[in-house]
This record gives C-alpha cells, structure tokens and sequence, in this order.
C-alpha cells in the first residue's frame, strides 16, 4: 500500500504544480479524492490504526496552514494539498514535508523579493509592523501569493521524500 500511496502522491503533487503555475489554483478535483483516497487505502491496509494514522495525517496538514490561509497568506487550495499530503503519508511526514516546504517557500520569496529590488523595504515594513505589534502597516495584497505557494509544496514534499529514501 505505501507504493500505492506514493503514486497516488506524486501524481497529485504533478497535477497540482501544473494547475498552480498555470492558473494559480490547486483543484479540489485533485485534493479531496487524494484526501479520501489515502483513508480508504491506509484504513484497508491497517485496519483502524491505519485510519487513525491517516486521520491524524489530515488534521496535522489543516492545522499547519490554517492561520496562513486565515490570514490571507494562501489559498485553500494549498490547505487542502497539505491535507492529501497528511492523508495519504501520516503525520510525521506531512510534518517533515512542511518544515522543507517553509524553507523552500522562504527561500523563493526571498529570491523574488531580491529580483525585484525590493527586500530592503519589504524588510523595513515588516520590522514596523513587528513594533507596533500589529500587521495593518502591511498591504495585504503583498502577502497573498507573492508566488504560487504550491510549487514550494512541491518541492518540500519531493525534498522530504528523497531525504528520507536516502
């Protein structure tokens, strides 16, 4: 079952990187029968451990993006592609995905905000939100998809899985 779930991950993580450079969406066509896909698989393979660990896997990919996606950082899109990561791979790894997804997704607005000529002021704003303790200094359109969040979901989650077969 856990090539099965692996295939069934790639092909999510392919179409999803294609449909969110191009359109700038994560489908729900793709997610949630990913998110369902990996109960039923985990719970035929494990009984209701498996369920469990599947279960667990979702909510831990919900609760991770949750306050990004509450506070107008992304899309639900990529909520719910985190969560078919959970589903489908379990909490320790949609755990592990996601601190190589921050750091993937840090680094490529790091490097647009520098071809773009505009970290040093980003970085000003971001230091006077930060000491008057509140984000309203901050335009809510420059932190909502400076880049298609979906390719650093991508790439963390690729990157996770080869560290871990390594």
């Amino acid at each position: 079952m856990k090539k099965l779930t692996t295939l069934i991950l790639c092909i999510a993580l392919i179409i999803s990187l294609i449909t969110d450079i191009k359109n700038r969406k994560i489908l729900n066509v793709v997610t949630i029968p990913a998110v369902f896909t990996g109960l039923v698989l985990n719970t035929v393979d494990a009984g209701f451990d498996g369920f469990l660990f599947s279960f667990y896997g979702l909510v831990t990919g919900f609760v991770l993006l949750i306050i990004p996606y509450a506070l107008g950082g992304m899309a639900a899109g990529d909520v719910k592609l985190l969560m078919a990561i959970g589903a489908l791979k379990g909490t320790a790894f949609v755990f592990g995905s996601f601190l190589y997804i921050a750091i993937i997704g840090g680094v490529i607005a790091f490097l647009i905000l520098v071809k773009q000529k505009e970290l040093l002021n980003s970085m000003k704003r971001i230091l006077f939100s930060a000491q008057l303790k509140t984000l309203d200094g901050l335009n809510k359109n420059e932190l909502h998809h400076a880049f298609p969040y979906g390719v650093a979901i991508v790439l963390g989650t690729i990157s996770f899985y080869g560290v871990n077969m390594l």
